[in-house]
């Protein structure tokens, strides 16, 4: 379906044409261009609530900076949405997030307004401060560099790592706070409270456009003058808000807060700002979902609601006439409230996606048991590890991709002292349309050279349960990994009741004599199908459900390689030092000969689209694997190990 762009929007291909319209049309333009986020995400998907809440921003950005050669990076990319229009790809745009489509998220290989690629957190005030210092060096004065970052991303650790460097370089570095209240759940923890105090201080509120007036005028001063005006703003902020700026004490200088729906008041103080040398921070005050009266009051279900109508607001869902599969983290979800109702040590953490892994529901359950710590990958594991030492077992879930962030901490502040803590990493392996930055590529790899660690995987929501269950059982000492998929599993009956899994045990699900199947995870169903096609034309290959890359089930494995000469393994996950490298290693060190295919994801950045259509792109879903059963299995014999 094509949409339209209204008058003024369909004039305005790259920011240069934004400029030759009037200050006084630019509130047009902005309802025209929040208006088209609606009508195509409305029936293409995508996130939706961020782009809407920084319509006036993304507007005012492009027609006050000289974008690209001034350096624009947007913090995560959920918001982006605007800047992509504005920026030469609205013809493109209802391609938003599909497969061959562009990205959901800023990427500097699909445009050169896109300064840095995004799509994890917090990264933003690191990039442009970079991008301020080369910038320096180089002598470009003329130049600036502005970070936007939401309110939930600067709580992670690495804002502020960038926020202490920035305040010392004497660079041209402006960071937006895009103030919301809101990650993808409401934010959490002390500076939110903080900046409530700041946007919510009457008396503050009514000096600041005094104070940034003369802020704006101090050229015009002398410079003896604009250090007097500059203790004079600082006192006067300390004294209003009772404690001293955050943000000054880190040396940079602070304005606002500002409505951030103002467009005439954003241009003037972005024009203002240019000419202020220096760090500075610009806190402006936003709705997530401004302008759709329905994602301004539920920001949470409407951060990424699908497709909808766009008149009514109904999410479209589709209708099915038979019980389906729950998602695995529903599963996870309520299977964290039976075991913490079972065992009072069970604990919940989750880095700001409470909604996202279903650790909502206990959350709601036991709300002194279940904690969401903000966007703070590293602290949560370290926190994790902090309740483990006194007798606590934390489950710590974690998307896969984010999981990435706190390596560090699962090696040296849980593996090394061999805490037992349960890393639940949800969203493994493919993630679908939110791309390469979102794809859970590489736990099975990263947590397998860990000592102490056990790496597990489920095939079924049943199996998950089992899994949880036998987690945190008092004899499994040290950190326990459960990965699972993004989306539905495959059984509608799925809350059955626990059984302890045997670490390091396998299953087999099907006999056969031809070549033998070994999959970990979710993606093992794909070969359940296989099989059934297989069989029904004369094939008959065995299939064994490992369950664990580590330990690995070593009887398992001397029952296939002492019966099977050709031997295929299956992973949603990288095939560089993953389950498939596990088993090649188990092969040599017993010198077994056997012809062994990997499959899984290969050594390249997997773009973004729907799950079924990237496992066939990568070579693993069930039409991938009937061809190389096929393959090896009328191939001659082989004497060499082949991975």
């Amino acid at each position: 379906m094509e949409v339209q762009a209204g008058p003024l929007l369909s004039q305005i291909n790259y920011p240069s044409d934004l400029k030759k319209f009037n200050e006084d049309q630019l509130e047009e333009i902005c309802k025209e261009l929040r208006q088209y986020i609606i009508d195509v995400v409305s029936v293409n998907g995508g996130h939706f609530a961020a782009s809407l809440g920084v319509v006036e921003l993304t507007v005012a950005l492009h027609y006050v900076l000289n974008t690209p050669y001034d350096q624009l990076v947007w913090d995560v990319g959920h918001q982006a949405y605007g800047h992509k229009i504005l920026t030469g790809r609205r013809n493109v745009f209802h391609t938003n997030r599909i497969y061959n489509g562009i990205s959901g998220f800023p990427k500097r290989s699909e445009s050169e307004y896109d300064t840095f690629g995004v799509g994890h957190s917090s990264t933003s005030i690191s990039a442009a401060l970079g991008m301020a210092v080369a910038s320096h060096y180089k002598g470009e004065t003329d130049r600036q560099h502005v970070a936007v970052i939401g309110d939930g991303a600067m709580t992670a650790g690495i804002a502020f790592e960038a926020l202490n460097h920035g305040g010392i370089e004497n660079s041209n570095l402006l960071v937006i706070l895009n103030d919301n209240c809101m990650s993808i759940d409401p934010n959490v923890g002390a500076l939110k409270e903080y900046l409530t105090d700041i946007t919510t201080s009457k008396s503050y509120n009514r000096f600041r456009d005094d104070v940034s007036a003369v802020l704006s005028k101090i050229s015009e001063l002398g410079p003896n003058a604009h250090e007097i005006v500059k203790k004079i703003e600082k006192s006067i902020k300390g004294t209003l808000l009772k404690k001293s700026n955050l943000f000054e004490s880190l040396k940079f200088r602070y304005f606002g807060p500002i409505d951030g729906h103002d467009i005439e008041h954003l241009v003037k103080v972005l024009n203002d700002l240019k000419d202020i040398p220096g760090p500075k921070i610009l806190h402006c005050v936003t709705i997530k979902g401004k302008g759709f009266a329905l994602a301004e009051k539920d920001q949470t279900k409407w951060h990424a609601p699908g497709l909808f109508d766009k008149i009514t607001g109904e999410i479209k869902k589709t209708v099915v006439d038979k019980p389906q599969p729950p998602k695995y983290q529903d599963v996870f979800g309520h299977t964290m409230v039976e075991l913490a109702e079972q065992n009072d040590k069970i604990m919940g953490i989750t880095p700001a996606m409470p909604s996202g892994c279903s650790l909502n529901i206990m959350m709601r359950a036991m709300p002194n048991r279940a904690f969401d710590v903000g966007i703070a990958e590293q602290h949560a594991v370290t926190f994790s590890a902090g309740l483990a030492t006194q007798g606590l077992i934390p489950y710590c879930n974690i998307y896969s991709s984010f999981m990435q962030r706190a390596f560090d901490q699962v090696v040296h502040d849980v593996a090394l002292q061999k805490l037992p803590v349960v890393f639940c990493l949800d969203r493994a392996g493919i993630a679908g349309a939110d791309g390469p930055t979102h794809h859970g590529a590489y736990d099975i790899a990263f947590f397998r050279c860990i000592p102490n660690m056990i790496v597990s995987a489920p095939m079924n929501e049943e199996e998950l349960r089992n899994l949880m269950y036998t987690a945190q059982l008092k004899h499994h000492g040290g950190p326990f990994s459960i990965r699972y998929p993004r989306g539905n599993g495959v059984m509608p009956d799925w809350k059955r009741p626990f059984k302890e899994i045997e670490v390091g045990k396998g299953r087999k699900i099907c006999d056969g004599e031809d070549i033998a199947i070994l999959t970990l995870g979710h993606i093992g169903n794909e070969a359940v199908k296989a099989c059934l096609e297989l069989n029904a034309e004369g094939y008959h290959p065995a299939h064994y459900d490992l369950r664990f890359a580590k330990p690995l089930d070593e009887r398992m494995l001397h029952e296939v390689f002492s019966k099977f000469s050709k031997v295929i393994t299956i992973e949603d996950g990288c095939i560089q030092g993953g389950f498939g490298s596990a088993v090649l290693e188990f092969a040599a060190d017993h010198k077994y000969k056997a012809e062994i295919k990997r499959l899984g994801m290969p050594d390249a950045v997997i773009e973004h689209g729907e799950q079924a259509e990237l496992w066939d792109e990568c070579g693993y879903d069930a039409h991938a694997i009937i061809y190389e059963v096929k393959q090896m299995v009328m191939a001659r014999p082989t004497k060499s190990l082949v991975g």
